[in-house]
């Protein structure tokens, strides 16, 4: 292993890039045949749709790679050693393998490492083909429009263009986990801006699929309220699992014995620090990891709630449509048609947040209980994923009817 290694080193970058071309080119491909017969609006929906899959992916890899401390399986960036796989730096890595058997270098892990890269990669390259494409569309509709004396009805483009940038900006936050040794709170940022990647993919997927739903101004209120908790829950997990403070607590109800156990919240809660560290350099206690381990079951208690409050206001509001809809049928047969819609919307949705929630319940506790293994880990991971897309998609509907009834 060379004696020192260059935290930055672009020297594979066109080979990496050239990489992450060539693996974008089957889903594009497969967008394209797809869509052979429709229109480039059709073809932008479809690689939309096929970019969200792949970003949930890419959140749950991520989670994969830091559940199995892969984050400095390559400690460089944006290649391994220098080159664009670990084939190319084998000798490196072997090395460092041999110096430290169980140390963050070893051929597994350099490998999860840059699979997570490459995939982040490739999503990379179809967020800025879907933004290429979409001012294309733009364009070619707006001059059409003006042609015929009408307003373009096209989606904006600058919502693929503001997921370019927060792409890069993920880019960047990659680089700095791995630059800064899986700094705490550029791994928990880092979270958190995968999700809010996830979260533009599915306005952009709402918008070119054209779909609404009618909600009262009290549930949108209620809809945001909950979102807004939910991100927080989010970031309280992100800085949960960055910190190792997942087994803090042993049992539930009750945390190692006790309901309200010794805690260190300025210390556990303290954002500008290394890995493992207090503010002042000392490791840090274990009641500071108790503390982050608590405040997210607090919260966590709070989210449920308000899910199953929210899902509950969705039944009924589903119910209360279904009925509106009977009543209209034999005088007005298309507003009838919208609440019945409306109505079967509503109660899906509902049915989605109640089961997610159930199911992040489960995979929580299973974690403590069974001692953090990987599945319930990831399992925890994709389903606040999920529910960070369910909630967008009904914010960004409702807010699309909500438009256009203004």
């Amino acid at each position: 292993m060379n004696a020192e290694v260059a935290l930055v080193d672009f020297a594979p970058t066109l080979r990496l890039a050239l990489l992450a071309v060539v693996a974008a080119l089957l889903p594009l491909s497969w967008v394209w045949l797809r869509q052979r017969s429709g229109d480039l609006r059709a073809r932008l929906a479809a690689l939309t749709a096929v970019t969200l899959f792949l970003t949930f992916d890419l959140i749950v890899f991520g989670s994969f790679t830091r559940l199995t401390d892969s984050g400095l399986g390559c400690p460089d960036w944006p290649g391994c050693y220098g080159e664009a796989s670990p084939l190319g730096a084998r000798a490196d890595i072997q090395a460092a393998q041999t110096a430290l058997p169980d140390g963050p270098v070893t051929f597994t892990k350099a490998w999860i490492e840059m699979i997570h890269r490459y995939l982040a990669m490739t999503v990379g390259v179809l967020i800025l083909v879907m933004c290429a494409a979409s001012w294309q569309q733009w364009r070619r509709r707006g001059l059409a429009g003006a042609a015929a004396g009408l307003q373009s009805t096209t989606p904006s483009p600058w919502w693929p263009t503001a997921t370019l940038v927060w792409v890069l900006v993920q880019g960047l936050f990659g680089k700095y986990t791995v630059t800064l040794k899986l700094y705490p709170a550029v791994v928990t940022a880092h979270l958190l801006g995968g999700m809010a990647l996830l979260a533009l993919l599915v306005v952009q997927h709402e918008t070119w699929r054209g779909r609404s739903v009618g909600l009262p101004s009290a549930l949108q209120r209620a809809l945001w309220a909950v979102t807004a908790l939910l991100w927080v829950q989010i970031a309280l997990g992100g800085w949960v699992s960055t910190n190792y403070a997942v087994l803090a607590c042993s049992g539930f109800p009750k945390c190692n014995g006790q309901w309200w156990p010794p805690m260190d919240f300025s210390s556990g809660f303290t954002v500008l620090r290394e890995l493992g560290r207090s503010a002042s350099g000392d490791f840090i206690p274990m009641q500071a990891l108790v503390a982050i381990h608590m405040v997210h079951r607090l919260v966590a208690l709070v989210l449920f709630a308000g899910i199953l409050g929210l899902a509950w206001a969705l039944w009924r509001k589903g119910k209360s449509r279904v009925a509106i809809a009977a009543a209209a049928a034999g005088s007005v047969p298309e507003a009838a048609t919208s609440d019945s819609d409306d109505a079967r919307a509503a109660r899906r949705y509902a049915l989605w947040l109640l089961g997610l929630a159930l199911a992040q319940v489960a995979s929580g506790l299973s974690n403590v209980v069974l001692g953090w293994p990987i599945a319930a880990a990831l399992a925890h991971s994709a389903g606040a994923a999920a529910l960070v897309a369910v909630t967008t998609s009904l914010i960004a509907r409702s807010t699309a009817r909500t438009r256009a009834a203004s």
